[in-house]
């Protein structure tokens, strides 16, 4: 019974020393911590866990650790304001993925960053389509910022706004024969398609979509 009330009581204890510590850390959204806010993070929640699953560690043993690593963690968040170079090594810099219109598949092999990704993060945002886009990028937290094209008021308004959404039919050189299936199309006739607009070599082809009649082809990048 007396350690069922040891557990109740460094639960709650460390519950609340948790909370302080992250409140003194600062204020950040989930979205924006750094590798170096998760990584400090993590340690200290594990030594909150093992701190209450284990009675017989005295409790100063395992508030010491924590209280030093929000030490070292203001402290490099200190050095990180007044070193821009200090804060490009430890949280990385952004990377520009779609660059006026064109992506950057160079980048995107640095970041470890794929298509599916990049349509994911493009479709959170209630963007339907690539073709929209006039600068995407990859932050150092891994959110994606995005800013679209300037619509020209003497042009049509583009029909993606509210047509369907990008259907992508060349990913990295290879043609996806699903997606073909589902706007009822083949493999011969996108091959065609791209012959009449000068592509002759898929393999060439980073990124190609099909929407409302209209291709987006984008070429990797050498």
């Amino acid at each position: 019974m007396a350690d069922y009330i040891t557990i109740l009581a460094r639960t709650i204890l460390f519950y609340l020393l948790i909370l302080v510590i992250f409140r003194l850390m600062g204020k950040r959204e989930i979205g924006e911590l750094s590798i170096l806010d998760l990584v400090v993070f993590i340690m200290i929640g594990e030594l909150a866990v093992v701190a209450i699953e284990r009675p017989n560690v005295k409790i100063f043993h395992a508030i010491l650790p924590m209280v030093i690593l929000m030490i070292i963690q203001i402290i490099m968040a200190i050095v990180s304001l007044r070193s821009k170079k200090f804060r490009n090594l430890v949280e990385g810099k952004p990377s520009i993925i779609i660059n006026r219109g064109k992506i950057d598949e160079v980048a995107m092999r640095k970041q470890r960053y794929n298509f599916d990704d990049l349509m994911t993060q493009l479709r959170e945002k209630d963007i339907r389509s690539i073709a929209d886009v006039e600068f995407a990028i990859l932050e150092s937290s891994g959110s994606l910022s995005v800013i679209e094209k300037l619509e020209d008021p003497k042009q049509p308004k583009n029909p993606s706004k509210n047509g369907d959404i990008t259907i992508p039919l060349i990913l990295d050189g290879n043609i996806e024969e699903e997606n073909l299936k589902r706007i009822n199309k083949t493999n011969l006739w996108l091959r065609q398609e791209l012959k009449k607009k000068g592509y002759r070599d898929v393999k060439r082809i980073s990124f190609c979509s099909y929407e409302n009649g209209k291709f987006f082809i984008d070429l990797q990048d050498y």
